[in-house]
């Protein structure tokens, strides 16, 4: 299972309480107070490591907390600072509160945000002798760690997605130009859950890298979230470029141009900042029939660029890789 969502119930450290204690000493009949502050309560951190895929680690414990500061003791002890605790996620997290709003993105390697504050510890009463209390018995209570209920949510980050209706051939074509190792089957929803894939392009001893997501397939009506609509879409948010894979033998009694226009509708009811973004077009299956023949309705009707591929035979992908590299560039 792949895990993109889940709710989390957090909580900071508490601070420790100080303390009230006078020092007794033998021949020493007035000591006065010598009571040690409360430790300061562990502080809650995010931490996006590229390594992590999903949200698994929280789907199973949603429940994380610090560790309360210790209290003061006499002598002028202060208590022991609670340790911190460190949430490692996937890059592309967003933390939504339960109002709705986001709270913060975690959106590139290392990048490591406070989200909860520890109490502070309490305060021995050896800050309260004065010239006019030279025994004080007061001290303070340490104060409570902030605690949150969120909603981690992982947008898959990748430089280019792949976006088609089922069995039009994007986990064959992510196999063909990245590392990934995508299940590949001839029957729709192999795919059903976003994969990424690295690629890397030597040039002058230059390696530039591009990583490429495969979206599972999208449905009509996935902008109503119809099937996985919602949970799908939401992972192209991040894309810089699109690539629509079509299937150009038109399969299962499909038509290409239809199912082209049906994805740039869905993409744009979901949300009409995705119709913006820079988008080519795969037309695969070059080597069945009907190819030629939907390949030209589809170049004189659309603007995007349309290249003719066969992913299965590794066919015309050096021109299209070419191209996907350039459009990071230009970015």
């Amino acid at each position: 299972m792949f895990y993109d969502q889940t709710r989390v119930i957090l909580r900071a450290g508490n601070g420790g309480h100080g303390c009230a204690s006078f020092r007794r000493a033998k021949y020493i009949p007035k000591g006065g107070p010598d009571g040690g502050d409360g430790g300061k309560g562990g502080d809650l951190y995010l931490h996006a490591d590229c390594n992590v895929s999903d949200l698994r680690a929280f789907r199973y414990q949603p429940h994380w907390k610090a560790r309360n500061g210790e209290g003061g003791r006499g002598s002028q002890k202060n208590g022991k600072n609670g340790d911190d605790v460190v949430l490692v996620v996937p890059v592309g997290t967003i933390v939504i509160n339960d109002n709705g709003k986001t709270v913060c993105e975690l959106l590139e390697h290392d990048q490591r945000i406070r989200l909860l504050r520890g109490g502070e510890g309490g305060l021995g009463n050896l800050h309260f002798k004065s010239s006019t209390n030279q025994t004080p018995r007061e001290f303070t209570e340490g104060k409570l760690g902030q605690t949150g209920e969120y909603v981690f949510q992982l947008k898959t980050i990748a430089d280019v997605g792949l976006i088609g209706f089922p069995n039009a051939g994007k986990s064959t074509l992510l196999a063909r130009l990245t590392n990934a190792t995508p299940k590949s089957a001839p029957y729709p929803f192999t795919t059903v859950d976003p994969f990424v894939g690295m690629t890397a392009e030597n040039e002058d001893f230059d390696y530039r890298k591009l990583a490429i997501a495969d979206i599972p397939g999208l449905i009509e009506g996935a902008s109503e979230n119809r099937g996985l609509g919602h949970r799908f879409l939401r992972h192209v948010e991040r894309c810089r470029v699109l690539l629509l894979v079509l299937d150009g033998a038109g399969c299962d009694d499909r038509d290409p141009l239809e199912d082209y226009q049906v994805l740039v509708k869905e993409m744009e009811l979901y949300d009409e900042e995705l119709v913006k973004k820079q988008r080519f077009i795969a037309v695969n299956k070059s080597d069945l029939p009907n190819f030629e023949e939907n390949l030209k309705r589809i170049q004189t009707s659309v603007d995007d660029p349309v290249f003719a591929i066969c992913a299965e035979l590794g066919e015309g992908l050096d021109e299209l890789r070419k191209a996907l590299f350039s459009a990071r560039l230009e970015r």
